[in-house]
């Protein structure tokens, strides 16, 4: 797994001499160097960890002028040569020489850079029969180099600079087939693995086709050749590489003609093949050249009309990703199971509808390689990607990548701390403090990196709280409680370590050494708390490099090529602290020697036998044969992806699954009690997401989980890669890409983001299915404080009971009731289960409203009837929850029982002031009165798609804001509307009579009550206000007018008193507002109010802030009286 972060690095290039070809021709990094060739000179820069120019060589114009510019290129294996071929097809051969200049950095630690010189050779013309020929790009061996030219054939030259001529190749596959897609899904999915198709030899490749690109596979022994039609054919060589090139013959023809450019994963056996639709595609040559995927931004809604053709495509060093560049704009870097690590492209989303419009240059400044992508080159470790935009001579981009090399090789890394390493840092993903996951950058002491750069392997101890970090040489580690490092004392001992594998047993590190001296590798032992020669606990020669290892408690596991397997068992005589020096033996307990025509395997996990909890910390503490305690089985990923299980004792080894990227062992690895996934075997990640294995108690001792309803969130994620597992959550940890932009830099930054997924419903399912009702319910109960808990209790009833309804329409046809019961069983066992928790009652009504009405019975005739679940919840308070049952009683008890718990609630949240769901209840009750009144016989058939009413739940409805007007209800004076319409009045009269104004307003606004009608007759009643002076100070203390909120409320009452021309309730209300123009508008035509209103404010010491909103009012009325007068 591969991930970018930081800022994109630029590294500067000489402008040269002016070209017309505004190309960079050549792009390479051999050995920590980096070689640029543009058409007018060539560049050699280190790619290690400081990036540093080592040396130049510039053609002079003479040279350009008669020779042409520079038109291929091409670096010897050992990058000690290099050969250029111009366009006037004139070779030149470059030698490549250090100087013993050293170059100086700054501080203390040398650089280890030297001055390179570049110096020609030769230069020759090459005798081509046809001057007006072009060529493809050249490849080469150690000895030998091969270009493709336009008349089809193929031209042999040696690095001595010796032309051997043309060689015709005929494009035919020798079996007359070729391979092609059966489907062109443009999802980053499976494409069907059929048996290639068969098309006739008449319709093969034109023999005049040009060659436009030759793709070299020295270990597949394989040279594909890509036509300017778009053909593709695969071609074997000999043994002895390009030195034959008359033995080189067609095998088979791949794509579909439109293959742009091709890029083969020798490792994997995987050839990708760009189209110029944009799309790239996966080929399997393992499995007789087949198709696997296509991958391709279409779902995020970049059509080829945005990105172009493909224009190259780069694999990592380990095979396990690659960097696809477009013709127009930007790169991706994918997995080989089609999840997307990285991309420049800005995103919108998946599954877009409309292509996002380019936008003008000027708004996209920040998006690097907005051009195009030209060139581009992984460096040997894989931290960095080199790119180089379209027409572009001025620079390189340098991207940092983090990867995470989960169960490959001889490093073992805990799926408890998730971490992605780059060159000089960890990305330490943080999980303690909080539910929100967050990445630490965690940067390696200078003083260690300076010398021992980059990071090669990381280990994280069992329970996640130290890292073993190595580097070229020696090792440090790191405790992440404390924040400490821990380091060799003795550089001279560091530097005697080269580590090629990490792993932890307990509190001891294990590290593979190899020796340079003697070619030699050993495993040494140090205690975490003392990196030191003289706390060495053992030292174990092997007998060969190690291909994978692992441990588990006191066992190790070492494989040798081709496939023997050795286990060994470690006693520690004496305590392990740091004042004892305890004595560590190793014995070989049991060695396999394994005869397999299958791919060699890429990691080997120990898979312990699932005891009872109880037994195995029995077993830990009171054992003392170690034999009883040794793993019997051990799990293999193949490197093609193949996944099984071998069985240590006979050495029988069943096939499980494929197109497995990595895996992870659970069972046995924590002796926590709140690990929450102990039941479970082992996950494993690939193209169909996560599968989760169990035990089984049948001939075979593991198995899939066996549902119809495949989980969401185990689903194949196309943008959130898996790093590993939180036990004590219950969850699956992912990282996916950001970006984020400042202006103040040109490029953004990116930003590794991690993600929490639960899997915590699919455990809790297996156990039900189990009968396994306790080890569930202690599960749940560990679970039921983290915040997803509600999540995953809801998505559990969901899947089983969907999975339900499915069976039982497969079963209409057939008669299996036995079948039927037992799964209508497991709807019970799972609603038994969540019956011992408080969100049992949001649970089943959430569920409900996720399926078809039609189910229901079903879901509440193993949950409960509707109406007791109702009962509980309106007993217990829980409003919103009750609520949310009216719907479903109105469905399966009828719509008298739901009008009649409906105005239950109804009073319940008028008296707790829940006027917004009031007002949903309301609209609820008038329409399912009006149909039960106008057909009674339809109300089962209209109550579940009516009165979709609940919009703060989820029953959004069209018609929110119908209101109760007497054309809409009064006038319908029913029974029913009348006991809505009696619980609103007397909630209302209520209201006034406290004074309480601000919730009148709520329940005004909530429920659509009619204010004006209610207040015109209640003139004389509870609204009445007896007296000025007291009623201006009961509001003013129940309306605090320095709340904004509150005034909003007073100028909503004042609006209705004005409607209907409330004089008592308009004076208060706009003195309290201070609305000096309503008040002026009333008193000047009532001047004897006027008088009792100036003489109540001036007579009342607490009214005394009104008096200059008295003046101001005799101001204007008294200018009034003084123009009448005159």
């Amino acid at each position: 797994m591969y991930m970018a972060y930081g800022w994109p690095q630029v590294i500067p290039l000489e402008q040269g001499l002016c070209p017309s070809s505004q190309k960079i021709i050549y792009f390479k990094v051999i050995n920590g160097l980096l070689l640029v060739v543009s058409p007018s000179h060539l560049e050699l820069w280190s790619s290690s960890q400081h990036k540093v120019r080592l040396g130049k060589y510039m053609r002079d114009a003479d040279s350009l002028q008669t020779q042409g510019e520079n038109l291929q290129a091409v670096w010897s294996p050992d990058a000690k040569l290099i050969a250029v071929l111009t366009s006037s097809f004139f070779l030149h051969l470059f030698k490549v020489q250090f100087s013993e200049k050293k170059i100086q950095l700054g501080g203390k630690q040398p650089s280890g850079l030297f001055l390179a010189t570049i110096s020609p050779l030769l230069s020759e013309q090459v005798p081509f029969a046809d001057k007006d020929i072009t060529v493809s790009n050249i490849v080469s061996d150690s000895k030998y180099m091969l270009l493709g030219l336009s008349d089809g054939s193929l031209y042999s030259i040696s690095w001595k600079g010796e032309f051997y001529g043309t060689y015709e190749l005929d494009p035919v596959p020798r079996d007359g087939c070729e391979v092609i897609p059966s489907s062109h899904s443009l999802d980053n999915g499976v494409a069907s693995k059929g048996v290639p198709g068969t098309i006739p030899a008449n319709n093969c490749v034109p023999r005049k086709s040009a060659i436009i690109q030759l793709e070299l596979c020295f270990p597949l022994r394989l040279l594909f050749v890509l036509y300017s039609d778009g053909q593709l054919v695969s071609c074997s060589i000999s043994k002895k590489g390009l030195k034959h090139p008359e033995s080189i013959k067609a095998e088979k023809r791949l794509g579909a003609g439109d293959a742009v450019c091709t890029s083969v994963a020798s490792e994997q056996q995987i050839l990708a093949v760009g189209t110029k639709r944009g799309v790239v595609e996966l080929y399997d040559f393992a499995e007789s050249a087949s198709l696997i995927r296509s991958v391709s931004l279409y779902d995020w809604g970049y059509s080829m009309e945005d990105t172009g053709p493909v224009s190259c495509i780069a694999w990592t060093p380990d095979n396990s990703a690659f960097a696809v560049g477009w013709k127009l704009r930007g790169l991706t870097v994918w997995s080989v199971s089609g999840c997307r690590l990285m991309s420049t492209i800005r995103q919108i989303g998946l599954s877009s509808v409309s292509s996002p419009v380019v936008k003008p240059v000027n708004e996209c400044k920040f998006e690097p390689l907005m051009g195009g992508t030209s060139l581009m080159q992984w460096d040997e470790y894989g931290y960095r990607l080199y790119a180089i935009e379209e027409r572009s001579l001025e620079r390189i981009l340098g991207f940092s990548f983090g990867k995470c090399c989960l169960n490959r090789g001889v490093s073992g890394m805990t799926y408890v701390r998730q971490v992605i390493y780059g060159d000089d840092r960890l990305l330490v993903v943080q999980s303690e403090d909080t539910d929100e996951l967050k990445m630490l950058h965690l940067n390696l002491p200078v003083s260690y990196i300076s010398q021992n750069w980059p990071v090669q392997h990381v280990a994280a101890s069992k329970d996640g709280m130290y890292l073993a970090v190595a580097g070229l040489h020696g090792l440090i580690i790191y405790d992440i409680r404390f924040k400490k490092w821990r380091v060799f004392g003795d550089i001279t001992q560091e530097q005697k370590i080269q580590c090629k594998g990490l792993l932890w047993m307990g509190k001891i590190v294990v590290v593979c050494n190899y020796i340079d001296s003697t070619n030699t590798y050993e495993l040494l032992f140090y205690p975490r708390y003392h990196l030191d020669q003289s706390s060495l606990l053992c030292r174990k020669s092997l007998l060969a490099k190690p291909m994978v290892m692992d441990v588990y408690q006191d066992y190790i596991l070492v494989t040798y090529r081709p496939f023997d397997v050795h286990i060994f068992h470690v006693k520690l005589f004496g305590e392990l602290t740091p004042f004892t020096t305890p004595n560590l033996e190793l014995s070989t307990v049991r060695e396999l020697s394994i005869m397999t025509a299958k791919s060699h395997p890429a990691a080997m996990r120990f898979v312990p036998d699932q005891l009872p909890r109880e037994r195995i910390s029995d077993n830990h503490m009171s054992n003392s044969d170690p034999l009883l305690k040794e793993p019997a089985r051990c799990l293999i990923l193949r490197v093609n992806g193949e996944l099984s299980l071998l069985d240590l004792d006979d050495g029988r080894e069943r096939e499980l699954t494929d197109s497995v990227e990595l895996f992870w062992v659970t069972c046995g690895q924590s002796e926590e009690k709140s690990n929450l996934i102990e039941e479970v075997s082992w996950l494993d990640y690939g193209h169909r997401g996560m599968q989760v294995w169990y035990p089984s108690l049948g001939v075979d001792p593991f198995k899939q989980e066996d549902f119809l309803q495949l989980d969401p969130e185990l689903e194949f994620d196309r943008e959130v890669y898996p790093l590993g597992l939180l036990p004590n959550a219950g969850v699956v940890v992912g990282v996916s890409q950001r970006m984020s932009f400042s202006a103040c830099t040109e490029f953004p930054c990116f930003e590794p983001t991690p993600q929490a997924q639960t899997i915590l419903h699919c455990l809790l399912r297996h156990l039900i299915q189990r009968d396994k009702r306790e080890e569930a319910l202690r599960l749940a109960q560990l679970s039921a404080e983290k915040p997803h808990f509600s999540h995953c209790m809801e998505w559990l009833l969901f899947t089983v009971f969907e999975a339900d309804i499915s069976r039982q329409g497969a079963n209409k046809n057939q008669s299996s009731v036995p079948k039927y019961a037992k799964n209508s069983s497991l709807l019970e066992k799972t609603c038994d289960l969540l019956r011992n928790f408080p969100e049992y009652f949001d649970v089943v009504v959430s569920v409900a409203r996720k399926t078809d009405g039609r189910h229901w019975a079903d879901l509440f005739t193993a949950a409960g009837r509707s109406t007791e679940l109702f009962e509980e919840c309106f007993q217990r308070r829980w409003y919103r929850t009750a609520a949310c049952y009216i719907l479903v009683i109105a469905k399966l008890e009828g719509p008298a029982v739901s009008q009649y718990c409906a105005l239950r609630l109804l009073q319940a949240t008028l008296d707790e002031s829940l006027y917004e769901l009031a007002g949903e209840l309301v609209r609820f009750l008038l329409r399912s009165g009006r149909e039960y009144e106008q057909a009674s016989t339809d109300s089962d058939r209209q109550a579940p798609s009516s009165p979709r009413f609940l919009g703060y739940f989820g029953f959004r409805s069209s018609n929110r804001k119908q209101s109760l007007d007497k054309s809409s209800s009064f006038k319908e004076q029913s029974a029913h509307v009348a006991s809505v319409k009696n619980i609103l009045e007397s909630h209302a009269s209520y209201l006034m009579s406290g004074k309480e104004l601000s919730k009148l307003v709520a329940f005004v606004k909530g429920t659509q009550f009619d204010l004006v009608e209610y207040l015109q007759r209640e003139r004389y009643g509870c609204a009445r206000l007896e007296n000025f002076a007291s009623g201006l100070e009961l509001i003013g203390q129940k309306l605090q007018m320095s709340i904004l909120q509150s005034r909003f409320d007073a100028e909503f009452l004042l609006a209705h008193m004005c409607s209907v021309k409330f004089k008592e309730w308009i004076v208060v209300l706009a003195t309290l507002l201070r609305r000096s123009e309503v008040l002026f508008d009333l008193f000047q035509h009532d001047m004897r109010l006027w008088k009792a209103y100036s003489i109540t404010l001036q007579s009342h010491p607490a009214f005394t802030e009104y008096h200059d909103l008295l003046g101001d009012l005799e101001g204007q009325l008294s200018s009034i009286g003084t123009s009448e007068e005159k």
